[in-house]
């Protein structure tokens, strides 16, 4: 019985509307973390100290902790054995790595559109990891999910362009179900963190977080006047984070968090500049959860319709 019970949570039945808004989603994050970075990449990524920060420093960096990490220099080593300047081929990779997000938005190709746009990202990653953050690993795993799900959805251009097998239903809800417990285990522990430091308790990392270049959007003072407000913000984050996992499965407090959790990003977004991280998180809290909500919403109006409409004739 137990068992059944946990092939039945692992194994849900799930529409491909999720793995549509995953894909569109992604699709969108990729252009536009090429868009932040097209005036800057050949400096950032080039090689031999010419840039603002070496890509050879980086790359070093980044084989101590994993030596199998794809990066740039693969792709430039490459390109110089064809007698192609390092420039030239830095530039071709983000016009692929556009094109790839740019694929994904229309779902093209969606599989191999998937798989050069986490490859490109992977290597940027590690070639520039020394100004790396927290939107990067969070695009990484996206796009991970994205290339090994059971593409292509029925709203892609593939799905019109050539006839493909009808999708198992249980093999998307897996996958959307280890999405969904990934995010659990991510915010929980990030809560667990934050909880565990007095700074989130006294409002001190929320003062840190807002007034540190670059993301000191919000003049010092105006933060100052309403410093009262940063230990009960700090608090609120926390909780949100440590209650995810907790409160975003039952029905009646799913809309809550799941409304909270978006704020609060679109929070961090609007108070420190950080749209492409808030992206990516409302990204995959929408594709995670929310064609679920949305089914549940629907289904609750569909009840509530009938109800009504069956006292009204009772009335009559």
């Amino acid at each position: 019985m137990r068992a059944r019970r946990l092939i039945r949570f692992l194994f849900p039945a799930a529409s491909d509307t999720w793995l549509s808004t995953l894909r569109v989603g992604l699709g969108l994050q990729v252009v536009f973390y090429c868009v932040s970075l097209w005036p800057d990449w050949n400096s950032v990524f080039v090689g031999n100290a010419m840039g603002l920060i070496s890509r050879d420093v980086a790359e070093a960096v980044s084989t101590l902790d994993s030596p199998f990490l794809p990066r740039l220099s693969w792709l430039v080593d490459l390109g110089s054995r064809l007698w192609v300047h390092e420039n030239t081929i830095l530039s071709i990779t983000l016009i692929c790595f556009v094109a790839s997000g740019c694929c994904l938005i229309i779902g093209l190709f969606c599989r191999s559109a998937a798989i050069v746009a986490w490859f490109v990202h992977l290597a940027a990653v590690a070639s520039g990891g020394l100004m790396s953050y927290g939107v990067d690993n969070f695009m990484t795993i996206g796009l991970f999910y994205l290339m090994l799900s059971p593409l292509p959805d029925r709203f892609s251009v593939d799905s019109r362009l050539w006839r493909r097998p009808k999708q198992n239903r249980r093999t998307l809800g897996f996958f959307q179900r280890v999405l969904q417990l990934h995010l659990c285990l991510i915010y929980f522990f990030g809560g667990l963190d934050k909880c565990l430091g007095l700074g989130w308790w006294n409002g001190t990392s929320i003062w840190r977080a807002l007034t540190r270049p670059p993301f000191n959007v919000i003049a010092p003072h105006l933060i100052a006047q309403w410093g009262f407000l940063l230990p009960a913000v700090g608090i609120m984050v926390w909780v949100l984070e440590i209650g995810y996992p907790f409160f975003i499965w039952p029905k009646s407090t799913r809309l809550i968090w799941f409304t909270g959790v978006l704020t609060m990003h679109l929070g961090i977004a609007l108070a420190m500049g950080m749209y492409l991280f808030a992206s990516i998180m409302i990204v995959l809290n929408l594709a995670a959860f929310g064609p679920g909500l949305m089914r549940w919403r629907r289904s609750n109006a569909h009840v509530v319709g009938n109800v009504t409409g069956n006292a009204t004739s009772v009335a009559v």
